[in-house]
């Protein structure tokens, strides 16, 4: 058993200093085995696989989505066609009552299919909600039903050479390097519907920062809502390798307070505790350095609005990657529970929403460190039979 003698810590300094063979152990606590998925897709090359939506799937499992819930089922029972689930077990009732963001999620994963089936010379041929659009919530009728046809003339997407460098950046940003409009004025050009404007101004990022943090003030401090993000957190490498989704609280800090009982649960959901305010100013961090806010707006709320809109979401993520930015979403303010509502409408009135526009998404942006992949469930996991 580790002893706390093995380790001196000062959580928000973010030190642990390491005795005896903690620093050999240290070494070896990457859930490197979580991020395989990453990498089998990366050795696929084009054209070697028998079957194209193999391809296709294997990228689209890379695209990003709320709490990496993985939301996505595919169905292949019909040659040359994939039939797209939602994964009723991965939702998020508590700060998405109404799979809004999760539906965002799918159309992530349907816009990064379709930029691989291209690479391979296939169009993909998306008929959304072929059973009718549920409604509050999704269920277990198809998300999409996409066909993969062999096209020599489709034109491949240069997003699509970003996919494996995209990653969401929860650390925090440089603050001495200022992002330019000019810049997010070409990142919105990737959007194929939604409208995507932004915010560089100094004024108006720090009063940004304040609204936002204080949306996340409320979901913190929400039992329930708070919860569901405590009971989706995978503290080290076994929780991560073992349930590659949800959180993941990686690396030799986390689990050595793990270890030592200094990462209990329940002590991360009571206002009044220690753990709690530090995981607070901890969190404070990714808030004080944005640089910068882009924000994306479709003109409805209906599913395929959500779906267009996590179809334009995942173009600009990569396009944020390949100018050499970093984000992050914050979309606590944007998310429809009683205690939010003012929050809510306080960003809508900020960011100059219209009366008759849903904002389904908002990022912070800055230049940041570089950062390993999330983990993701293997792509056998993802599909099921008919």
């Amino acid at each position: 058993m580790t002893s706390r003698r093995k380790f001196m810590t000062i959580l928000g300094g973010g030190v642990i200093v390491a005795a005896g063979g903690i620093g050999a152990w240290a070494a070896t606590r990457d859930p490197a085995a979580g991020r395989e998925p990453w990498q089998a897709a990366k050795a696929l090359q084009a054209g070697t696989s028998s079957d194209p939506r193999i391809f296709a799937l294997s990228h689209a499992i890379l695209a990003p989505n709320p709490h990496n819930r993985q939301p996505w089922v595919a169905e292949l029972s019909t040659p040359g066609e994939i039939t797209l689930y939602f994964d009723t077990a991965r939702r998020l009732p508590e700060t998405d009552p109404y799979d809004r963001q999760l539906t965002i999620g799918l159309g992530c994963f349907i816009e990064v299919l379709a930029m691989a089936a291209a690479e391979i010379g296939h169009r993909a041929e998306v008929t959304l909600f072929p059973d009718g659009e549920p409604q509050p919530v999704l269920d277990d009728r198809p998300v999409a039903r996409i066909r993969l046809v062999a096209d020599d003339t489709v034109p491949r997407d240069p997003l699509f050479a970003q996919v494996f460098a995209r990653h969401t950046n929860r650390e925090a940003y440089d603050i001495a390097r200022p992002v330019s409009a000019q810049t997010l004025d070409g990142i919105a050009g990737a959007a194929r519907t939604a409208r995507i404007a932004h915010a560089t101004g100094a004024e108006d990022v720090v009063a940004l920062r304040a609204l936002s943090w204080s949306a996340m003030e409320i979901e913190l401090r929400t039992r329930r809502t708070m919860k569901e993000s405590v009971d989706l957190m995978r503290i080290g490498k076994a929780e991560i390798e073992a349930n590659p989704d949800g959180i993941s609280l990686g690396g030799p800090l986390m689990e050595g307070l793990s270890l030592l009982g200094m990462m209990n649960r329940e002590e991360m959901l009571d206002p009044s505790s220690t753990m709690f305010s530090r995981s607070m100013a901890a969190q404070k961090v990714q808030f004080d350095t944005a640089m910068a806010f882009l924000w994306l707006t479709t003109p409805g709320n209906t599913r395929a609005d959500q779906i267009a809109a996590g179809r334009d979401h995942v173009r600009m993520h990569l396009a944020v990657t390949g100018a050499g930015l970093a984000l992050q979403p914050f979309s606590q303010a944007l998310q429809e529970y009683d205690e939010m509502t003012g929050k809510y409408g306080d960003m809508r009135t900020a960011l100059g929403i219209g009366e008759n526009e849903t904002l389904q998404m908002f990022v912070r942006l800055g230049y940041g460190p570089d950062t390993k992949p999330a983990p993701r469930w293997p792509l056998e996991t993802r599909i099921r039979s008919a």
